[in-house]
């Protein structure tokens, strides 16, 4: 992995094709939402499917969490497709067949020439593609937990939710003054109308 790709920094904003092949950034991705950017090896690998099938259920989870999920492989269109559906995956597969994360990234995976992948990767982002951790999944048992993503999911909602504790005093009486920007996801309903005007 890049040097550079550590806690406290930006996260590239890649733009690749979606499993409908519809072209997408991270950033589009993520919106305003903490982020688990999943880079696999594809279908093929039988650790990513099964490291994919557990993150089925935590997804259902990270959608009343208000969180998103995005995994990148190099398998083509067709394969990411299937990869997607084979798994009962229902979030964004992004397909790099060129290999322009792993080029840009350095994390061609140099022990399996034959197939050309990346080095497995889980990168957890607060909003603005920020890292706020990097997990290192080439052995299986790098790759974070369904529990360790929770744990970190629940970190950064802390930090980037200003309504996080609800019961403080000031945010009460925020509330009750119609300063609603402070709360989720009205602040989000409030900032796109505001786009929406300009």
């Amino acid at each position: 992995m890049r040097s550079d790709i550590v806690p406290g920094s930006v996260f590239p904003n890649y733009e690749l094709s979606d499993h409908a092949a519809t072209r997408q950034t991270l950033s589009e991705l993520q919106g305003r939402d903490p982020l688990v950017l999943v880079l696999g090896r594809g279908g093929y690998c039988p650790r990513d499917r099964r490291q994919a099938e557990g993150l089925v259920q935590l997804h259902r989870e990270m959608e009343v969490g208000y969180c998103r999920l995005v995994t990148i492989t190099t398998d083509n269109l067709l394969e990411t497709n299937e990869y997607r559906s084979g798994v009962g995956a229902h979030w964004p597969f992004l397909s790099d067949p060129r290999r322009v994360v792993q080029q840009d990234l350095d994390i061609a995976e140099y022990t399996d020439p034959s197939h050309n992948p990346m080095i497995p990767h889980v990168i957890v982002m607060e909003p603005g593609l920020i890292v706020y951790k990097v997990y290192n999944g080439y052995w299986f048992f790098g790759r974070p937990t369904v529990e360790e993503l929770r744990q970190d999911m629940r970190a950064v909602t802390m930090k980037c939710r200003p309504d996080w504790d609800i019961t403080a005093p000031e945010l009460r009486a925020a509330w009750q003054m119609g300063r609603k920007e402070l709360f989720y996801p009205y602040g989000e309903t409030l900032a796109q109308t505001l786009r929406e005007q300009e």
